[in-house]
């Protein structure tokens, strides 16, 4: 959200959640977004807009911590409550609008300002459809024929595609015989949440696939990203903001053409609606912008790694979905893959000296 699933966005989810902050907080996933995935939102690609330097560990960072982590892993929850009463489309383009609006109305507070080059915006429009609108809608369809439990698990993959990807579209990204086996390890945790050796039994492979589509468009929605918007000199808040306005716009045009209005509104759905778009993309953005400048993208991108397990928690405790052991063990073999994709062999340094040798 993430994506996130919460909001990946080119300068964050989810569900399975920002783009930027998103990719580096994960991989360096979105959010949107953005963001991604990072469970990615998480692994994304950064927009090359400058990180703030960390200033020291505030006291409370792990509650925001905590409760990024609700919010993201709720995301899936969220969705599924949303379409009981509204269409997937227009379950998205509730999620954007409203977290539109809130970065906005803190653009205004902050006396910040949107970006003007035509360039930037050209490049946030396919952003926008990427790392929101496309992977967004898609959950939402998704989770029509799967339960939120899957979607989150199937979030945490973008990772994996994101790591995947970079070999054949960045140059500079060399996958190294740990990252390769964290792709494998992740992709055979895949199989296991589906039981693959079930012949995928009790399992809609529509849906599922609609739900590993979008934790891929997080992934491209990165890569493009950090081809094309690295170095632009505006905000994060900024960015995110124009993107998830572009992506409203996006929706408000396709919504009409394959939907009906709806006739009433009931009041769970909406407030899930509201919820997903509110918290789960507009706050969560700022929640984990904060959380990157406080402690650093190193322990903040941990919080991918909560998100399918809050997923699960609340689609079992809450929508009563059911969870056989294959579903926990897979998930548990994508989020060690993906942890996998992310980490870095530690520098080799010389053995020390012998007491009694000959030092240079």
């Amino acid at each position: 959200m993430s994506t996130t699933t919460g909001a990946p966005t080119a300068s964050a989810a989810t569900t399975n959640t920002p783009a930027t902050t998103a990719r580096r907080t994960a991989d360096e996933h979105t959010t949107a977004a953005t963001a991604a995935p990072p469970a990615s939102l998480r692994t994304g690609t950064g927009t090359g807009t400058t990180i703030p330097k960390t200033t020291g560990r505030a006291r409370g960072w792990p509650l925001r911590f905590a409760a990024l982590s609700l919010v993201w892993g709720f995301s899936f929850l969220f969705i599924k409550v949303g379409t009981q009463g509204f269409a997937p489309l227009q379950v998205t383009l509730g999620r954007v609008a409203f977290g539109a609006l809130v970065l906005l109305a803190i653009v205004v507070m902050k006396r910040d300002r949107l970006p003007r080059s035509p360039r930037t915006w050209a490049h946030l429009t396919v952003a926008a459809f990427f790392l929101n609108a496309l992977p967004f809608s898609l959950f939402a369809y998704a989770e029509l024929t799967i339960p939120s439990t899957l979607a989150g698990i199937c979030n945490a993959t973008s990772p994996l595609w994101g790591m995947a990807l970079s070999v054949v579209a960045l140059s500079e990204d060399r996958p190294s015989r740990r990252r390769v086996a964290g792709l494998g390890l992740g992709f055979l945790g895949v199989l296991t949440v589906l039981g693959a050796w079930q012949g995928f039994t009790g399992t809609d492979l529509t849906g599922t696939a609609m739900a590993l589509g979008a934790s891929l468009c997080y992934a491209i929605g990165w890569i493009y990203v950090r081809r094309t918007l690295a170095g632009v000199p505006h905000s994060h808040l900024s960015m995110s903001s124009a993107q998830l306005l572009l992506a409203t716009a996006q929706l408000a045009v396709v919504t009409p053409l394959f939907t009906t209005a709806p006739t009433h509104y009931p009041i769970i759905p909406l407030l899930a609606v509201f919820a997903l778009g509110a918290l789960g993309t507009g706050f969560a953005f700022l929640i984990q912008y904060g959380l990157v400048a406080e402690i650093g993208p190193t322990t903040a991108q941990m919080v991918t790694y909560f998100i399918p397990v809050i997923a699960t928690a609340a689609g079992v405790a809450l929508l009563h979905e059911q969870l056989s052991w294959n579903t926990p063990v897979g998930a548990l073999i994508v989020l060690a893959g993906a942890a996998l994709t992310q980490s870095k062999p530690r520098p080799s340094t010389p053995p020390l000296p012998r007491p009694g040798s000959p030092t240079d």
